[in-house]
């Protein structure tokens, strides 16, 4: 049994979406700890991190950074940031000033990318951190001038149903097309909620289709085809978790580690792994361009890459592992609860950073007509 927070998931932590989960926003704490410096004697090792307020952020400064401490002997200073684009924003900001809030930043793909562009994140190493070999691939971003984001978790967007109403469960999302499912689903509202994704990978080419503005027509013209079965477009995480609760609708498109709080409270529902995969999103330790703090940052990534630390944020985080679950000594309930083995579906990121007001003008169109 996991036993991360019930009031919050990381799904919405990272990508800033307002739920029932609302992330709470700490800051007085930092103000006062830069008013009264550590004398500097003992040339004590440190390195400020960023991550997200509230539980999220809380579980890392008692679980994860103790455990950092005793293994390097460097101490995590916690600097609670927003969501990944806000936060972005004040790092440009503070680093065209010359002086950032945190050496190391918690980004979304998107963010990491635009930082990227912007020359913004300083490469890594990564003979200094042997352990990052240890991440899938796709968990390490080279910018073009180096690996300059590594993994630090990630979370599924799944199929979900109701388990009452609906059996057996789909073998593939393309079962949410057919008549059985008129006005009973549930599904993401937001051009970006990776619906579009879902659609290129079980119609089409995956992400080669959305290379080209027919090809984004052609899989938005498909979901139009879906809209009998919507009976809601949600965005607010808590309006689906509700209606999925009242059986106003039996299926669709959820977060994984949310249903299972919800399975874990007593309802009727349970996430599904069609033979298309489900979308797995995930965020990247970002190390800023100014910091000093080289040799600390590659001895963290370095640490949040080891199989246990993975781990260790999975059953206190809820978060998905980045490595193979042979690699941790997470039980089969415990990995189950946060992720999958299946290749999952991944976002065509820069699509969407190229693309985004074509898509999101056809998108809504769509939503609309």
């Amino acid at each position: 049994m996991t036993t991360f927070d019930k009031s919050m998931s990381p799904s919405s932590a990272l990508t800033g979406k307002a739920s029932r989960r609302d992330i709470l926003k700490v800051g007085a704490g930092l103000a006062a700890a830069a008013a009264f410096p550590m004398p500097a004697i003992a040339q004590e090792r440190t390195i400020k991190v960023g991550s997200y307020g509230g539980y999220f952020e809380n579980s890392f400064i008692d679980n994860v950074y103790p455990a950092f401490k005793e293994a390097t002997g460097i101490t995590v200073e916690s600097v609670t940031q927003p969501n990944s684009s806000a936060w972005l924003t004040t790092m440009e900001q503070a680093t065209k000033a010359g002086a950032v809030p945190a050496d190391i930043s918690l980004y979304d793909k998107i963010a990491m990318i635009r930082a990227s562009k912007i020359g913004m994140l300083k490469a890594y190493d990564l003979t200094k951190a042997p352990n990052t070999s240890n991440l899938e691939k796709l968990y390490l971003f080279d910018g073009g001038a180096g690996v300059v984001g590594v993994g630090a978790m990630s979370w599924y967007v799944n199929m979900i149903i109701n388990t009452e109403q609906v059996t057996p469960a789909p073998a593939s999302w393309a079962e949410f097309w057919e008549p059985k499912f008129a006005g009973k689903l549930g599904m993401y509202a937001n051009y970006d909620g990776r619906l579009i994704d879902i659609a290129a990978k079980t119609f089409f080419d995956g992400p080669a289709t959305l290379g080209t503005d027919e090809g984004i027509i052609a899989v938005i013209d498909k979901i139009a085809e879906l809209k009998p079965n919507v009976k809601i477009w949600w965005k607010a995480e808590n309006v689906m978790q509700n209606a999925m609760q009242n059986e106003e609708v039996v299926a669709g498109q959820y977060y994984h580690d949310v249903t299972g709080i919800m399975a874990s409270e007593g309802f009727p529902v349970a996430s599904v792994f069609p033979k298309e995969g489900n979308v797995v999103d995930y965020g990247s330790w970002c190390l800023s361009s100014i910091s000093t703090k080289e040799a600390e940052a590659h001895e963290f990534i370095n640490f949040c890459s080891l199989p246990s630390t993975q781990a260790l944020m999975s059953r206190k985080i809820g978060t998905a592992p980045l490595v193979a679950k042979s690699l941790t000594d997470l039980t089969d309930e415990e990995f189950l609860a946060v992720s999958s083995e299946q290749t999952p579906i991944v976002p065509a990121y820069e699509v969407y950073l190229e693309k985004a007001d074509f898509i999101q003008s056809t998108w809504e169109k769509m939503l609309t007509a």
